[in-house]
């Protein structure tokens, strides 16, 4: 994760497309997994991501932004409009261990 300024954060994330389920499962060295029911085609998954993270979150969608791996599973993803620690806080907490 890259503390941006007091209200931006950009978070590593590690996409796991055609889930059953969608969920946040926490991984080591930094990175978030998170498990989507979208497939990986036409920038669904992307899509999927931003909402589901800004619905996490309880923020905007439009708040939530994809800087880079737009086309990986690895993904960098910036978060405005809410304190870093907030974000890191509730990320973990929502994680299912696993």
């Amino acid at each position: 994760m890259e503390k941006e300024d007091e209200k931006e954060i950009v978070i590593r994330v590690r996409v796991v497309p055609r889930a059953s389920k969608e969920k946040i499962v926490e991984q080591g060295g930094g990175v978030f997994k998170i498990k989507l029911k979208a497939p990986p085609v036409d920038g669904k998954a992307n899509k999927a991501l931003e909402a589901f993270l800004a619905s996490v979150l309880g923020i905007a969608k439009s708040r939530v932004e994809i800087v880079s791996g737009d086309k990986s599973r690895l993904k960098r993803v910036r978060i405005r409009g809410i304190r870093p620690e907030t974000v890191l806080s509730i990320l973990e907490g929502a994680a299912e261990k696993g």
